[in-house]
This record gives C-alpha cells, structure tokens and sequence, in this order.
C-alpha cells in the first residue's frame, strides 16, 4: 500500500441509512444506498462523468491498482449505479448488487461468472425465450451442457442434478404464465450437491418475495420492468453475496456489461414507489382474475393467486406480501386465432406491447 493513502474514498464510507437498524421496506427503498456530496443535495445526484480526479499521481495510482477503493472509471464504478445497487441490495437482503446494461445482460454475467466449459446448467423448462435462446445458442457453443425440466416438478429436478451441474436456473413467477418454483426445495437440493441455485425474481420483486431469504445465492432481475415501473430504461442486476458478487462485477468490469448512470438513477428513484405500485398491481390483479375466472368465454387462467391453483398454497408461503402473487397472469378463451385478434382489439384499455411489467395494462 502506498504511503499517504487512505484506505478507503470518503465517499464509499457509509452509507447515508444505518442499515443495522430495524428499518421497514419503505424507508429503505427511499433512503438507502445515497451518499450525498458538499452540496448537500436532499434528492439522489447523476453524476454523469465517464472518468474521475485525484488529488495526486499517488491517489491515482492507489485508486487503479486497487490498495485504495473508490471510483475509477465509470464502466465498473460511478456513484449513481452504486447508489441504486446498494439499495436493491438492501431491499433483497443481500450483501452486495451488481447492475448491468440491461435484464439480459445479468443473465449473461451469471453465465460467465459462474459457468465455464464441461459445467452442467439445469434449467426450467419456463422461462424467457431470450434466456433459452442464449443458454442453447450461446453457452452450449461454448461447452456448457444444458437441459431443462418443468419448473414446478421437483422430482424432475432431483433426477436431473448431474455430477457437473454447478447452476440450477428458474424464474419464479416465470414468464409469461406465472408458475411457482418451490425455491426452498430447489435449495436444500443445491445446498446437498454444491450448485449454485439462481433466481429470477423479476415478476415478484422484493416487494413480494426475496429469494435469497428462501435460500437462494443469487437473485437476478431484470429492472427495466417493475424497479423502473414506467418503461423508460433498460437495466439489470444481481444480487447476493460479496463473494458471488465479486466474481459478477469482474465480468462487468471486464466485458463492459454496464449500467449507465442516468438509468441507474431512474431506477433509485422507480424504487421509491416499488412497494406502493407492487400492491395496486396485485390487488388489480387478484380482481381480474376472479372476473376471468367466472367468465363463460373463458377456459382457463393461469394465476397463482387463484385458490384452485396448483401453486397457491406455495405461492402464499413464499410471497411475503398478503395477497400478492404479481400482477403477471395467462388466460385461454373459447375462440379460433383469428377470434383472438378481436378480443384483443375489445380490450380498450389494453396495450399490444413487449416488455410487460409497467404502469400500464398490457397484452402480449
């Protein structure tokens, strides 16, 4: 270490909110994570810079070479993405987050962080398309073996786990249907084979369920939909352990899967009004479904909020938030293709639009 140095950037000291204090969900997606500067800013600064100065060569040199830890270079240090991943981070109960470019983009980090060629992924069978698509085009081409089971089968999981799996993957709500993975088995199956269980807690949110409370190691989200709520940005992150963290951020830093800092802002503040949006998304939701359900035209709805569900007893367990199960559901109408073009155009308020996940009343 060089002389003179301090160890530690002032700026990455403390963060503004005593995390060690009993604080509700509220205050910590209002509070947290902000380091306020000279100015004394009430709200959340951008700092939109690309680089950063130091008070000398040896400070600078301090700085890259890692003896002093503070920011560096924008692409793997700014304090408006480190703002918005300490708060994610609080609100998971996790140790640390890593944001990235986009949903997409943390799912690629996973893969590169904690798979290499000659590893076993297990996967559910229901996920997003793009995530089965990178996962069969990209990392198989790359020697990671992959295959898939129904997320909902335990006993499929169990007999799919192979000496060289080192991930286990599932959404949970998956998309677009919304089915349940029991992430506390998924766990214990994990824990007893050393694998990695990953899970995608997009469609949930911290304001719902927190996955790694249930025994996961890592939570992945895309915060283009809920965290942001008003599909203005694109970003992702992950969230877990220093340790897991770390090996997430050196591909980041590495392979410039970045999150910029205006987004970063936009989703610290999305945060804000996540646990407000989430339970009027929820309570709409659960309305909704009780009008399809009882419907003539209707044959059947997906939604784990539903008594008669599969999954709503496991639902409810996992799901912190009474009566949440997501505002994300699938039904099935007594029509022919070309009569589902009209009940979609009868659905005045409804948007024909990709991604879903905001304010808005969507149809995909």
């Amino acid at each position: 270490m060089m002389k003179n140095v301090d160890k530690l950037d002032p700026n990455w000291r403390s963060d503004a909110l005593n995390l060690a204090l009993d604080y509700g969900m509220q205050t910590i997606a209002v509070r947290a994570g902000q380091h306020r500067t000279d100015e004394g800013e009430h709200s959340e600064a951008i700092f939109t810079t690309s680089s950063y100065v130091y008070t000398s060569a040896a400070d600078a040199a301090a700085h890259f070479n890692g003896d002093k830890t503070g920011n560096v270079y924008s692409r793997h240090t700014n304090p408006s993405v480190r703002t918005f991943e300490r708060r994610l981070a609080a609100l998971e109960n996790g140790e640390r987050a890593v944001a990235t470019a986009s949903g997409m983009g943390a799912i690629l980090t996973m893969c590169l962080a904690y798979l290499k060629a000659g590893d076993h992924l297990l996967a559910a069978n229901q996920l997003f398309g793009s995530s089965i698509g990178l996962f069969n085009n990209y990392m198989a081409k790359f020697g990671v073996e992959v295959s898939y089971v129904d997320c909902f089968d335990n006993e499929a999981w169990a007999n799919a786990v192979q000496p060289n799996t080192k991930v286990i993957y599932c959404e949970s709500p998956s998309n677009p249907l919304a089915q349940i993975c029991d992430i506390g088995f998924l766990s214990q199956l994990c824990k007893a084979n050393d694998i990695l269980l990953v899970v995608d807690n997009c469609f949930a949110t911290p304001a719902l369920q927190r996955p790694l409370d249930l025994g996961a190691d890592v939570v992945i989200h895309s915060a283009t939909k809920y965290l942001d709520g008003q599909g203005r940005v694109l970003g992702g992150a992950l969230v877990g352990s220093d340790k897991l963290m770390q090996e997430a951020f050196t591909v980041v830093r590495s392979g410039g899967i970045s999150m910029s800092p205006f987004n970063a802002w936009v989703f610290t503040k999305g945060l804000e009004t996540l646990k407000l949006r989430m339970q009027a998304h929820c309570q709409n939701a659960n309305q909704v479904a009780e009008f399809l359900v009882n419907h003539p035209n209707v044959s059947a709805v997906h939604f784990s909020g539903l008594s008669d569900h599969p999954a709503h007893e496991l639902a409810t367990r996992q799901h912190h938030m009474t009566g949440g199960y997501g505002a994300i559901m699938g039904f099935e109408v007594k029509a022919s293709d070309s009569d589902l073009i009209v009940v979609i155009r009868n659905l005045l308020l409804g948007m024909s639009l990709i991604p879903p996940k905001w304010f808005l009343s969507l149809i995909i």
